[in-house]
């Protein structure tokens, strides 16, 4: 048996100013503090001697490597990302960045941003555009329906607001 994977469908390649500016303090956090950090305490543990029962000296191996993956992926990930730092023409359909509120069955009202697959967080309001709902609302007006399938079955919103800021 081979470690193949199927291919993993890549997200969209937009994000929004808040959303760059994390991933690169999150870059430069990476390489300039924990890494380095990190590589000191590993150089420490293999002054000690052997190796191969060390337990710092094997998990902050492991560690530089998971450091070392996320540096790798960030820097990709930067390098083809499009930062969308303006509204749309038309303010009055839902685009990439937008604040939705949703009305849904119950009457319970929610709001969303529409963000990128980088910054999604919907804790925090932030709806990924590559998320069934996010897809359902690109485009959309106000007083449209929206219809999304879940595991529960259908769902049905209505879209009361669109602003942009």
């Amino acid at each position: 048996m081979g470690r193949w994977r199927p291919p993993v469908k890549k997200g969209s390649k937009y994000i929004t100013p808040e959303g760059a500016k994390k991933l690169r303090e999150e870059l430069q956090y990476l390489w300039q503090v924990e890494r380095p950090e990190v590589t000191q305490r590993v150089a420490k543990a293999a002054a000690q001697g052997d190796r191969s029962e060390n337990a710092e000296y094997i998990y902050g191996k492991k560690r530089l490597y998971q450091i070392d993956g996320r540096i790798r992926f960030l820097s990709k990930r930067l390098d083809g990302i499009t930062v969308v730092d303006r509204a749309p023409d038309d303010q009055d359909m839902v685009y990439f960045s937008a604040f939705v509120t949703l009305e849904d069955e119950d009457g319970e009202e929610v709001e969303y941003r529409i963000v990128g697959p980088d910054e999604f967080d919907l804790a925090d309001g932030k709806l990924s555009m590559d998320s069934p709902l996010g897809k359902a609302l690109l485009g959309k007006r106000v007083a449209e329906e929206v219809r999304i399938l879940t595991p529960k079955g259908e769902k049905f919103f209505n879209i009361l607001k669109i602003r942009y800021d």
